[in-house]
C-alpha cells in the first residue's frame, strides 16, 4: 500500500494496512480488525494525538515498570503487530519481560504471533534507541528479555476457559503488569491479585480503563514509542499517589474540546 509522506492520516492508515495484512496471514482473528476499528474512531475524537493526559499517565506507568520487582508487557495479537518492536524496547530499558497473551487462542495464532515477536527481537537487537548505549550493551538487554506465551501453564483466578490462561512465570507471578487491555473482567481479576495494571485503552470510558490502576488514552504504537523516549531518561520521579479518575476525567475533556473545535 503506497501512501504519500504527506498524507495527514498516513500513521493511521499504515496501522490499518498492517492489522489486515496480519489478519489475512492469520496471526489476527476477524474480530481484531473490529477492534482496530473502535480503536480509531476514539483516536479521530483526541485530534491522533497524545494528549498532555496521556503524557502525564505514560510517565506514571513508566515509572511503575521501573520500580517494579517483577513487571511483564503483555502483548495481544493487535499490540505484538502494531507495536511489537517499540515493546521490546521498553522491555529492555526496564528490564521487564514479555507475555504475548491473546483473547482468541490457537496453536495456529500463537506460532505465528511468537514467531513474529522474536523476529522484532531480532531487528530490535542490531539498533540501540540512543547513540549512547553501545551495541553490546543493547544486545544484552534485549537479550534479557523472557517472552512467554508458548506453554500457558497457570490460570488467573475468578475468570474461565482460554481467556484465564497465562504463564507461571510472567503475568500471574508479575506485580505490574502493562497491557493494551480490552477486556474489564480480566482487568479486574488482575487488580483483585493484587497486580497494578497499567493499561492502554483509547476509550477512557471501558471498564477497563476505569478498573486500571494507571490508564493511558492513547493509540498503542504511538504511546510506547513515547514511552521508549522518556525510558532512554529513567524514571522521572518516586512514586506517588496517583488519581487515575482525575486522568479518565482529564481525557474526556480533552475530547469534549476537540470535538468542541471541530464544530467551528
Amino acid at each position: 500500500m503506497t501512501i504519500p509522506d504527506d498524507h495527514p492520516r498516513r500513521d493511521s492508515l499504515l496501522s490499518r494496512q498492517r492489522i489486515v495484512d496480519a489478519q489475512a496471514a492469520g496471526l489476527l482473528a476477524d474480530s481484531a480488525l473490529i477492534a482496530h476499528g473502535r480503536g480509531e474512531a476514539f483516536d479521530y475524537l483526541i485530534g491522533e494525538r497524545t494528549t498532555d493526559s496521556a503524557k502525564a499517565a505514560q510517565r506514571e506507568a513508566l515509572n511503575r515498570l521501573f520500580h517494579a520487582k517483577s513487571p511483564v508487557i503483555s502483548l495481544n495479537g493487535n499490540s505484538t503487530v502494531l507495536a511489537g518492536e517499540e515493546a521490546i524496547c521498553l522491555a529492555a530499558l526496564t528490564k521487564s519481560n514479555i507475555e504475548v497473551n491473546i483473547f482468541y487462542r490457537t496453536d495456529d495464532r500463537m506460532r505465528l504471533l511468537l514467531a513474529d515477536i522474536q523476529k522484532k527481537r531480532n531487528k530490535v537487537i542490531e539498533t540501540p534507541p540512543s547513540p549512547k548505549i553501545a551495541i553490546k550493551t543493547w544486545r544484552e538487554m534485549v537479550e534479557s528479555v523472557r517472552i512467554y506465551g508458548e506453554n500457558p501453564d497457570a490460570e488467573i483466578p475468578g475468570l474461565h476457559g482460554p481467556r484465564a490462561s497465562c504463564s507461571s512465570l510472567g503475568i500471574f507471578q508479575a506485580d505490574v503488569v502493562m497491557v493494551p487491555l480490552e477486556d474489564g473482567d480480566r482487568c479486574e481479576a488482575l487488580v483483585a491479585m493484587g497486580k497494578q495494571v497499567l493499561v492502554i485503552d483509547l476509550n477512557p470510558l471501558s471498564r477497563t480503563s476505569m478498573r486500571a490502576s494507571v490508564t493511558i488514552v492513547d493509540e498503542v504504537s504511538r504511546a510506547i514509542r513515547q514511552m521508549v523516549r522518556m525510558a532512554l531518561h529513567g524514571p522521572s520521579h518516586d512514586l506517588s499517589d496517583w488519581n487515575n479518575r482525575t486522568i479518565l476525567e482529564d481525557a474526556l475533556s480533552e475530547i469534549a474540546t476537540a470535538v468542541k473545535q471541530l464544530q467551528r
